[in-house]
């Protein structure tokens, strides 16, 4: 990494992802100059340490980028909107973990081990994929490589903090209130514009996001357009169900993918056990897959239950699971921003 200095902002630095990405800079030895740490105006004032120090946490603004040489956006597609091109005014590259630019021409979709070249593409907004879509893209991408994907059918089961604090808490306020024979009120799931909400507490929401004209949720559709976007291949056929389960950290997928070449299943375990940010965990023996209690807290994306489609030549089917808010969002911002410092030296 480049041991040029940086000044770097982080715009959400008091929300779950910020805080990991806060920490991600710490414990990575970051080429850190100044650390800014931007808010909403409800938020700002909180005190928060990196390496030992306390900064305090300012209302982020149009000026509050000068100076700045890099700033990871992590509150919300409308501040990512608002603030990112002032930023980039600024002079400062932008790393937005929003959905606000991952389809913009100009914005590269960048996952490092899949397609880190586009990097250098940027015009100063570089995106961070979908949590659910970076894990999946990241373990196919030696497949895709090797074979070629034709199409992929993926059913996610997605872990409450990816709709935040809130919905965290909200699960554990449930699941004592299920326990203790009380009344369930739901106030927070799905997140939608609807007053609707159900309980997830020892249950299955088959919504996450808003729905759409086509009957799919935004969730489901970033995950077919960021696919088809970061292996640069509108020919693959991608389809998606998402669904919202009580766990806490740690996205799970079954996904279903078709090759255009045949495949050697022990080549594919292969190519999987050496894939970068790849961990094999798949010994159907002894009951060994990839659990979301053991990705937790963990940077890599882990794979296994692989097996043979019964019926297409070219089938496979895998389990992917993956942090959500590491992997998912930090991690891989954090892995752009080295990137970038680096083509800074």
């Amino acid at each position: 990494m480049s041991r040029r200095k940086f000044n770097v902002a982080v715009v959400g630095a008091t929300g779950a992802v910020g805080e990991q990405i806060i920490g991600l800079l710490e414990k990575r030895d970051f080429p850190v100059e100044k650390l800014k740490l931007l808010s909403s105006a409800r938020s700002a004032g909180t005190v928060l340490r990196f390496k030992g120090q306390e900064i305090t946490v300012e209302e982020a603004g149009p000026d509050s980028f000068a100076g700045i040489d890099i700033a990871l956006f992590s509150a919300g597609g409308d501040v990512s909107k608002a603030l990112a091109p002032h930023a980039v005014r600024h002079g400062a590259v932008v790393i937005d973990n929003t959905n606000a630019f991952r389809m913009a021409e100009t914005a590269p979709l960048v996952v490092p081990e899949v397609n880190e070249h586009m990097i250098g593409q940027h015009q100063g907004i570089i995106a961070n994929p979908n949590c659910s879509t970076i894990q999946m893209v990241t373990a196919l991408k030696p497949l895709h490589d090797r074979y070629g994907v034709s199409r992929i059918i993926v059913s996610t089961y997605q872990a409450v903090s990816g709709a935040g604090a809130k919905a965290i808490d909200e699960m554990l306020r449930q699941s004592k209130e299920v326990l203790e024979g009380n009344e369930v009120k739901p106030d927070i799931l799905p997140v939608s514009s609807l007053p609707v909400k159900h309980q997830i507490a020892f249950n299955a929401v088959p919504q996450i996001d808003k729905f759409q004209d086509n009957g799919y949720t935004l969730e489901e559709m970033k995950m077919v357009r960021e696919t088809k976007k970061i292996f640069g291949d509108d020919s693959i056929q991608v389809t998606a169900t998402c669904v919202r389960i009580p766990v806490v950290y740690g996205h799970s997928e079954s996904v279903y993918v078709e090759l255009k070449n045949d495949y050697d299943l022990e080549e594919v375990r292969g190519l999987l056990s050496d894939a970068p940010g790849v961990t094999l965990v798949d010994d159907p023996a002894s009951q060994s897959y990839p659990l979301a209690t053991e990705a937790a807290g963990k940077p890599d994306v882990f794979v296994g239950r692989l097996r043979r489609d019964l019926d297409h030549p070219r089938g496979l089917n895998l389990w992917i699971v993956s942090d959500n808010l590491l992997k998912g969002a930090a991690w891989n911002a954090v892995q752009i921003a080295e990137i970038v410092a680096a083509g800074k030296e």
